[in-house]
């Protein structure tokens, strides 16, 4: 009787360690994906300054929503291409502030022309670093006007050291982590999605 009571206990005993084993390899591999360590929310730490927008934007554990975005809309290849660009890059949580509804709407087939509008918008031609930014908006006497891709403005503005973005039609994001360069340019982190006019 104590025999399988043994082997009882021992099988338990190895399926617990074996769980607890299941969490290194994961926090090991995150890790190592990223040229340095850092916190979890910092999501740029998965982004190479020697590869592409694109394929960054598809290695970052925080922006799938806006590399699916990026797919979908069909500006991977644009995103991909010499540039050089300035993106204002929209997290997950930022995504998950717009409406199920409209979010989805926005990744049909029907509304690939809508959502590569709205994609554009977060698009400057030109490789516009954090301090290019600051100096466009001490010249524009606190205020810059950034000509997006899709041809709208967004303005810039500081508020503190916070630099912050207004669309055309009137909502904000903040640039949350500034100066993740690329290959073809650089992104700027930010914490909501912006929407043009439409």
């Amino acid at each position: 009787m104590k025999t399988p009571l043994i082997l009882t206990a021992a099988a338990a005993a190895l399926a617990l360690s074996g769980c607890g084993k299941t969490d290194t390899p994961t926090e090991t591999t995150t890790i190592a994906t990223g040229e340095t360590a850092v916190a979890p929310a910092a999501s740029p730490s998965q982004m190479l300054a020697s590869s592409t927008i694109a394929a960054n934007l598809s290695a970052s554990p925080d922006h799938k929503s806006l590399a699916a975005a990026v797919t979908q809309a069909g500006l991977s290849e644009t995103l991909s291409g010499a540039g050089p660009f300035t993106v204002f890059a929209p997290t997950d949580a930022a995504f998950a502030q717009v409406p199920p509804v409209t979010r989805d709407g926005w990744m049909r087939p029907a509304q690939k022309d809508v959502l590569a509008g709205i994609l554009k918008y977060h698009v400057v031609p030109g490789k516009l670093t954090a301090a290019d930014l600051a100096a466009k908006i001490t010249e524009g006497g606190g205020q810059a006007a950034l000509k997006t891709v899709d041809g709208q403005d967004l303005i810039a503005t500081k508020n503190g050291d916070a630099i912050l973005l207004t669309s055309a039609s009137g909502n904000k994001a903040a640039v949350t982590q500034a100066d993740v360069g690329q290959s073809n340019g650089v992104v700027h982190v930010i914490d909501a999605v912006l929407i043009p006019k439409m």
